[in-house]
This record gives structure tokens, C-alpha cells and sequence, in this order.
């Protein structure tokens, strides 16, 4: 079983960074079985397909390979690296726009959200992101991906590409192997501090809205109490939450922190006011964010630490790549 999967570096990382995407690919690195594999990348390749700032870019990768490694990616069991240094992703993809069709790139959902009615002013490779998503995969001869409801579409164009490459140029035999979809367990959505309807961004303009894994452990309780919330006490049974956002996403922090389902969580605190919930909230984030944070703050200040571990990655995903790489350009009738 070999597991791939990548996250576009951001900057300014956050509890929904962590609870959202993060911890489930820990979980899936701790699950795998002996003789299984994970490649985590970080996507810098796809973050050009729309304007940038490359000195941003490159900050952001680096600090998004230290929240990695500080929430539990272990580069001794997980290759951790980014695409930028491994150029048979874009090798690859080249490769591969000679199979793909222009009609199944424009039925591509998340093109049509991204592009909006400017299509004729975005960047060719906004367009052809998901044959870059291809490669990032086939390369590896993945058996399995992670996806959610968003990724679903680009896997199964993914499989495409690969059934029409093997059928035209494999000769009868496989050149990529097929991923499989694997459906995580259902991450916590994180909304505002500030706005229970909205989610948890590093864009909104108040730093009160997000727990930041850089937060010291008195911001985290000065962010928990001032936390937008409403006047009536918690109820005993999530049917109890309804209509009320703010109730619902602090609840469900504490259920996601501590393992609890909500009516877990509300069988300990129903009747109890937030003046009650909000230290307790407070302090199980503290000492669930500490160890991350000290460990993320280190790794930030030790820039020769990140750059081997991406490095050593790198090599690894560039090893392991290789046969591919070279079986596509034999099957296409390319001179290697």
C-alpha cells in the first residue's frame, strides 16, 4: 500500500489547519502497516497556477513543512518533501497532456469556481492543475489517495488519464497503477472565533478570529474568552445546539480536541454557562497546542533542519519516481 498526498503550503497555520487536514494524515502515517509507504508533499507547483509572491511562497513552505513535522509527520516513517524539488511532477504532467482532453479539464468543478466568468484571463496552468494532480499521484504508482467530497472529481479524472495511457501505450501492460480512494474520517470543520458561520482563515483581517499554532498559551486563553458566543447556558443533547453557531464550533473543538462525540461533551457541561466551558476549553488547547507550538517554533528557527529533511525527502520521492518517469517516456516512443 502506498499512500500519496499533498496540501498547497500557506502561511499564518491555525487550528483548522491542524484539525481540518493535518492530524488526519498523522493518523494515516501511525495506521499504515509494515511494508506500506506515505508520500506527504507540499504542492508549490500548483500554488503558481494563480498569483503569487515568491518570497511568500517560499516562506510558506517552509513554515508549512515545520507544522508537518512539529504535529506528528515523522520524516524517518513519511517522505516529506515539495514538488519544487522533484521536477518529475512537471516532467510528468507534460507527459500526460497528451492523453488528457480539453473536455474533461472544462467539466472540472473546482476549475469553473476558480476561474468565475474571467476564464480567458487565467493562467494555462490553473487549467491543467489536475493533470499536474495526475502526476503527482500516477508517478508514484500510488495505490491510494486521501480525498474529500472536493477532490473526489480530480481522482477519477486522474484514473482516466491513466486507464487511456495504458490502453493506448501500454502494449498490454500497465504503466500506472490506478489509485483507490481513501475516505479520511470526517475532519472538524473549525469556524471563526469571531463568526460561527464562517470558517477559520488566516485571511480574515481580526487575529482574534483563529488559534494560530504560534500562540502562546495566554493569547490562546485571552482568544477562548473573548470568543463570540450567545447568553443562553449549554444545552445536555447537540439537538439542544440548534441555530446556535458559536455554541455549535466551540463544542465541537473540545469533542474534536478530546475525542468526545458532542452528547459526550454536552453530558459534562450541559447547564453550565461559557464561563464555566470557556477555561475549560482554553486549557485543553493549551496543553494540546504546546507541544506543537514548541516544537514548530524550533523547527522555524532552525532553517538547516528544514531544508535537510525536505531534501532528504526529495531524494527519496526523486528515487522512487524515476522507473515511472522512464516507462512513460519508453511506452510514448521518446529517447531517454
Amino acid at each position: 500500500m502506498r499512500v500519496v498526498s499533498g496540501i498547497q503550503p500557506t502561511g499564518n497555520l491555525h487550528l483548522g489547519n491542524y484539525l481540518g487536514a493535518i492530524r488526519n494524515w498523522v493518523r494515516m502515517q501511525d495506521a499504515l502497516e509494515p511494508g506500506s509507504q506515505c508520500l506527504f508533499f507540499l504542492a508549490d507547483l500548483h500554488a503558481i497556477s494563480q498569483p503569487h509572491d515568491p518570497a511568500e511562497l517560499k516562506r510558506a513552505t517552509l513554515e508549512m513543512a515545520a507544522a508537518l513535522v512539529a504535529c506528528g509527520i515523522d520524516p524517518a516513517r513519511s517522505i516529506l518533501f515539495n514538488q519544487a524539488q522533484v521536477p518529475a511532477h512537471a516532467e510528468l504532467q507534460w507527459l500526460l497532456n497528451g492523453t488528457a482532453r480539453m473536455g474533461w479539464l472544462n467539466r472540472m468543478t473546482q476549475w469553473k469556481d476558480k476561474a468565475g466568468k474571467n476564464r480567458e484571463g487565467q493562467s494555462v496552468a490553473l487549467f491543467a492543475y489536475p493533470v499536474l494532480q495526475a502526476a503527482d499521484v500516477l508517478l508514484y504508482q500510488a495505490t491510494h489517495v486521501p480525498v474529500g467530497d472536493d477532490q473526489k472529481q480530480h481522482l477519477e479524472l486522474a484514473r482516466d488519464i491513466a486507464q487511456k495511457f495504458n490502453n493506448d501505450f501500454g502494449g498490454g501492460e500497465e504503466v500506472f497503477t490506478l489509485p483507490e480512494p481513501i475516505v479520511p474520517p470526517e475532519a472538524a470543520r473549525i469556524m471563526s472565533l469571531r463568526d460561527g458561520s464562517a470558517k477559520m482563515s488566516k485571511s480574515d483581517p481580526s487575529d482574534m478570529s483563529r488559534i494560530n499554532l504560534v500562540d502562546d498559551p495566554d493569547l490562546v486563553m485571552q482568544k477562548v474568552k473573548k470568543a463570540k458566543t450567545d447568553p443562553e447556558p449549554l444545552p445536555s443533547e447537540a439537538a439542544g445546539l440548534v441555530g446556535r453557531a458559536e455554541a455549535i464550533n466551540l463544542v465541537a473543538v473540545y469533542g474534536a480536541l478530546s475525542g468526545e462525540s458532542t452528547d459526550q461533551v454536552l453530558a459534562r457541561f450541559g447547564g453550565q454557562g461559557f464561563g464555566a466551558f470557556k477555561p475549560a476549553l482554553g486549557e485543553l488547547l493549551v496543553e494540546t497546542l504546546r507541544p506543537i507550538s514548541a516544537r514548530f517554533r524550533e523547527l522555524l528557527n532552525d532553517r538547516e533542519e528544514l531544508d535537510a529533511i525536505l531534501a532528504r525527502g526529495s531524494a527519496k520521492a526523486r528515487e522512487i519516481g524515476r522507473p515511472t518517469l522512464d516507462a512513460t517516456y519508453v511506452a510514448l516512443g521518446l529517447v531517454r
